[in-house]
This record gives C-alpha cells, sequence and structure tokens, in this order.
C-alpha cells in the first residue's frame, strides 16, 4: 500500500495474516453438470467475499488498511492513496501419506524452490561467488521490472562488476541452475507423460529438456549436473514433454537469453502444479538442498 504519512508518501507491505476472504464454489445441488467440466468466469464467479454488512452500510477498507498498518508497523498514515490486494492461502503446509512421504501445500511452485536454494546457500561453506535469484511474476509471463524478463538481474550484476570485460568473462566462466517443479508421473493420469521420462516423486531433481527452448538445458549443462548429482549420491531423473502436447517455459530460457549464461533447467516432480494445494515428495526437498549446496561449493563447472 502507498500512504502519506507527515506529507511525505511512503509504500509499506501490508499482511493480515488471517482469512480475510475466500471465494465458496457453488453447491453441486445447483450446478448438476459440474463434473461434466466447468468452465470458471473469472469475471462473475471469482470475487472474494470479504465480510457481511447490513443494508446500505460499506467497509471503509482504506480505513481497516491505515489500522493495520498501525498494528502491523506502528505508523499512522494520513491517508492510504493506493494499494494492491494479493489473496493467498493461510492454511500452512503439512507432512502427508502413512510415512509422510509427501508435502501438501499452497505455492509449493515455486516457493520449494525459493526455500531449497536459500538453505543451500546459507548451508554453503565457500569462497566462491554465488548468487540466488528470487524473481517475481514468473506466473504471468516475467515481463516487469523485477521479473526475469526485466532488467533487475543483468543491472545487479552490472554493479558488482562495474568493467564490461570483467562483467562478459563473469558471465562466460558462470553456469545458471533455474529451479522451477516440474510434473511428476500423477498414478491416475499416467497417459499425459512420456513413458520414457516419467518423474516419480521422491526420486530426485529432474532435468527438464526441451528441443524448442521452452527449458535452457543442452548436453553440456546437463551432463554437469547429472555429474553433480552422481558425486552427492542424489537421484536424478530427466523430463521431456510428450510430443503431441504444448510445453510450459521457466524463466531459464529468459535469463539465458538476456544474460547470455549456460544455464540448466531442473526442478522437483509436482502434483497438481497451480492448484490451491500442490503436492510433492518431502524427501525430494532434501536431495535438492544436498545438490544445490554442492553446487555453490563446485570449483569444476563445464
Amino acid at each position: 500500500m502507498t500512504f502519506r504519512r507527515d506529507g511525505k508518501v511512503e509504500s509499506q507491505l501490508v499482511d493480515f495474516k488471517l482469512p480475510i476472504a475466500i471465494i465458496p464454489n457453488l453447491a453441486i445441488h445447483l450446478n448438476r453438470t459440474a463434473n461434466e467440466g466447468w468452465q470458471i468466469n473469472p469475471q462473475t464467479e471469482l470475487p472474494p467475499i470479504l465480510a457481511q454488512v447490513a443494508g446500505d452500510e460499506r467497509v471503509d477498507f482504506r480505513a481497516l488498511l491505515t489500522e493495520q498498518l498501525a498494528r502491523e508497523h506502528g505508523l499512522n498514515a494520513d491517508v492510504v492513496l493506493d494499494y494492491e490486494l494479493s489473496f493467498y492461502d493461510t492454511q500452512g503446509a503439512a507432512l502427508i501419506g502413512l510415512n509422510g512421504d509427501f508435502i501438501a501445500g499452497a505455492r509449493l511452485d515455486n516457493l520449494l524452490s525459493c526455500y531449497a536454494g536459500l538453505q543451500a546457500l546459507l548451508a554453503a561453506d565457500t569462497d566462491e561467488t554465488c548468487v540466488l535469484v528470487c524473481t517475481d511474476h514468473e506466473e504471468v509471463g516475467s515481463c516487469s521490472a523485477c521479473g526475469a524478463d526485466g532488467p533487475m538481474l543483468e543491472q545487479t550484476l552490472q554493479r558488482l562488476l562495474p568493467d564490461n570485460d570483467d562483467y562478459v568473462r563473469t558471465i562466460q566462466r558462470s553456469l545458471l541452475v533455474s529451479a522451477d517443479n516440474a510434473h511428476g508421473v500423477h498414478p491416475n493420469y499416467a497417459d499425459k507423460h512420456d513413458g520414457n521420462h516419467g518423474p516419480k516423486l521422491n526420486a530426485g531433481p529432474v532435468i527438464k529438456v526441451n528441443n524448442n527452448q521452452r527449458y535452457a538445458t543442452n548436453s553440456e549443462t546437463a551432463g554437469f549436473f547429472r555429474h553433480l548429482c552422481m558425486a552427492e549420491e542424489v537421484p536424478v531423473q530427466s523430463f521431456v514433454v510428450r510430443s503431441d502436447m504444448g510445453c510450459g517455459s521457466t524463466i531459464g530460457p529468459i535469463t539465458a537469453s538476456h544474460l547470455g549464461v549456460r544455464t540448466v533447467d531442473i526442478g522437483l516432480p509436482t502434483f497438481a502444479m497451480h492448484s490451491i494445494r500442490e503436492l510433492c515428495g518431502s524427501h525430494d526437498l532434501a536431495h535438492l538442498v544436498k545438490v544445490l549446496d554442492a553446487f555453490y561449493r563446485s570449483r569444476e563447472l563445464p
């Protein structure tokens, strides 16, 4: 939110943390054909419900934001000038399965890789130069000031290496591991996968390959990552989308084309990607942290 305080314009992040909104579905009794396929209309069926008011009473949402700003940050705003609303599932993630084999949670794609990358970076005891990049707006195309298709990363690296020759040489000697979740073989929908490239949950990170450059992996970068997994005794898998199906993409090709850096696209197998509750293997998280830690310590880039 953006507000004015003592004549100055300021911005602050406000997180209610409480479940203040919900989008309830229509009861199936009133939509008997729902299980035959139901295309949701974003305009009429997705507005959230925030409160119940009587008669012509209206909720002053700017006043609520002002109160929350004071409660969270101790700041008293003169007026709330503008705000953006982002709703998220407040229910915490959980270990599920008879043996705790799975993690069920919201936004595993791609908070899971961000968490693994941060844990690996913190654990890496090395004098090598390491960078962790977590960019915004990946799911809406990455075309923003702070997205992968924007200038943030390149400008940051150029400020760290202001000499152009040093910058170019560093990029040429570097390798990017683009970590974004992969589609695991769902037992109820196994026919959606290529039979030779079907990643399983809890069977290790996945190297993602696509000849149309929807993933930035090539044989050189894939070989390096596979070698790294073998050296760390981490199981590794591969994913190639069915030839008769379209392929998603990641920030890997975008970043590779902006920087000219060698890139391997990898990720952890996931079920129900982009659903309100996604599912991944609990052992895979440890696998990913271990191999990324080794990557940050590696001195033998191809």
